[in-house]
């Protein structure tokens, strides 16, 4: 099933990627949700073509994505679905991996891996792919409450009736987070599960476009509440079901997941924003208890015991790079009098001792990181903060510098260096040089870290982008291929050292139209 508004540059390739299934699609209900575009005359075009494919015009708009599935599920005929975004697509044989999967084990519900695609760069990353490493079968969701965190109702293949005999829909109208409600129901039910590990759905995201889908576009508080909201409805889902251990696994997710990803962008946005971003979030996690909070991963887990221990907003540029993966948590590293380390002493509430606990390689290490392009090699300095004593008990050794290609997901150079402990043994420096000269092309790298300990293990990280006079300014250095480069180091919206290159003379043009366009928008 496709659903689509106004796409009419995608809703035929996502439809084509359906109907290219083969003999395992009997049928394609594509629903238009009142489109103003071409998207209405493109299918038509497409049902002539091919008798499998119905289409369902909805004469008003619903306002999301709930109401338009519900329409195609109350048409479809076959005795499984799946669902299908108009600017998303299937891969080839996805359709026949998952309804051989749920014939094989009589299942009501089978879930594969998504990909989440970036365009136009085209990268690919695996949404969750630890679910989905190895095959199974479950005859109760409660089995592994880790199903919880997959949230998307597009990787997965449902049995038609097992959706009408426990009257599962979507929220209808409205809803920017319908597909937390719909799992949970559908979890609720407890079908008889099979996992997958083939990738069975291409989640193509376009951040550049005019028009950003409802979920993507975060820049207002509704968008937060909206989440809040589909959040606390999932869960009490759970509970009335009798799933507790599926609730719990609901509400760590949110604390890692959710709350992470919206305070590493609190400080974009304006002051009364975030004054209501934390006003509303502190009231949810209230509404959880301790056993929730120590059900979620450490970095999450310090951000909501500071939200919760401060009824105004604080420290955000420090929560933010709490919230990075991998997490940082930079100084100053504040004590009790007992000596119990603690968030600060201002919030000495906010005690941080399961960090004297946990192994070295999983700590979240705090590197701050120098730049400084020049036309005698481009050097990079590096800076180990001590973490309540534990980088002096593990001995950190060296450093691997890794430059990753953020839109090909390569490396294009690696280093090496010693780190260097100062008098006081609690911090510890390195420095490398980079050749940027030999950059092929435009592009933003990734600057990524791997701290090696003294007893073989080790901790990958990301370095905190230094501000100081001169640091993050554009340079201009001779290359050997393209004449001239530019190469700014620049702090991402998490704080993090990368950098952007634009080699010769049409590369700095584009970077000045990246440029342009970004304060244009």
């Amino acid at each position: 099933m496709v659903i689509g508004y106004d796409d009419a540059a995608h809703v035929a390739a996502a439809t084509r990627s359906a109907l290219d299934q083969g003999p395992a699609v009997t049928e394609v209900i594509a629903v238009d949700d009142a489109s103003t575009d071409d998207s209405g005359r493109l299918l038509g075009e497409l049902a002539a073509r091919d008798p499998r494919l119905h289409v369902v015009r909805r004469s008003t708009n619903s306002g999301g994505c709930g109401t338009p599935r519900n329409d195609g599920l109350a048409r479809a005929a076959a005795p499984y679905v799946m669902f299908l975004d108009s600017d998303d697509v299937l891969p080839p044989g996805a359709a026949a991996a998952l309804l051989d999967a749920a014939r094989r084990h009589e299942a009501d519900l089978v879930s594969g891996l998504c990909v989440r695609r970036e365009l136009p760069s085209g990268q690919e990353t695996p949404w969750l792919p630890e679910l989905y490493a190895r095959p199974g079968v479950l005859t109760d969701p409660g089995q592994r409450p880790g199903l919880v965190r997959d949230t998307l109702c597009v990787n997965k293949l449902y049995r038609t009736e097992f959706l009408r005999e426990h009257g599962i829909r979507f929220p209808d109208g409205r809803c920017l987070y319908e597909d937390f409600v719909f799992t949970a129901r559908v979890l609720a039910a407890r079908p008889r599960t099979a996992l997958i590990p083939d990738t069975v759905y291409v989640w193509q995201v376009r951040r550049a476009a005019d028009r950003l889908s409802l979920s993507l576009d975060r820049t207002g508080i509704d968008n937060w509440q909206a989440r809040l909201d589909a959040h606390r409805e999932a869960v009490d889902i759970l509970l009335s079901a009798g799933l507790p251990k599926l609730a719990r696994a609901a509400r760590a997710h949110f604390i890692d997941h959710s709350l992470r990803m919206y305070a590493r962008e609190l400080e974009l946005r304006g002051a009364e924003y975030r004054a209501e971003w934390w006003r509303r979030t502190r009231a949810h996690l209230q509404t959880f208890d301790t056993a929730d909070l120590e059900a979620a991963p450490s970095p999450g887990r310090m951000i909501g015991r500071v939200i919760l221990a401060s009824p105004a907003p604080r420290d955000l540029p420090r929560l933010k790079e709490v919230a990075a993966r991998p997490a940082r948590l930079r100084p100053p590293y504040a004590r009790t009098a007992d000596g119990t380390p603690v968030w600060s002493a201002d919030l000495p509430e906010v005690a941080l001792t399961h960090l004297l606990e946990r192994p070295a390689h999983l700590l979240p290490l705090a590197v701050d990181g120098e730049l400084r392009p020049g036309r005698r090699g481009t050097r990079l300095r590096l800076l180990l903060h001590d973490l309540y004593g534990r980088m002096a008990d593990a001995k950190p050794r060296a450093v691997d510098v890794t430059l990753l290609d953020r839109q090909r997901g390569t490396a294009a150079q690696h280093r090496t260096a010693e780190l260097v402990p100062n008098a006081a043994g609690n911090l510890w420096t390195a420095e490398t040089r980079l050749d940027l000269s030999a950059l092929s092309r435009s592009g933003t790298w990734d600057i990524q870290l791997r701290v090696h300990f003294a007893d073989g293990t080790h901790r990958d990280a990301t370095a905190h982008a230094s501000t100081g006079p001169g640091l993050l300014r554009r340079t201009a250095l001779p290359s050997r291929r393209h004449g001239v480069l530019l190469a700014q180091p620049y702090a991402t919206h998490s704080g993090a050292l990368a950098l952007r290159t634009a080699p010769g003379v049409r590369g700095a043009l584009t970077v000045a139209r990246r440029r342009l366009r970004r304060l244009l928008r």
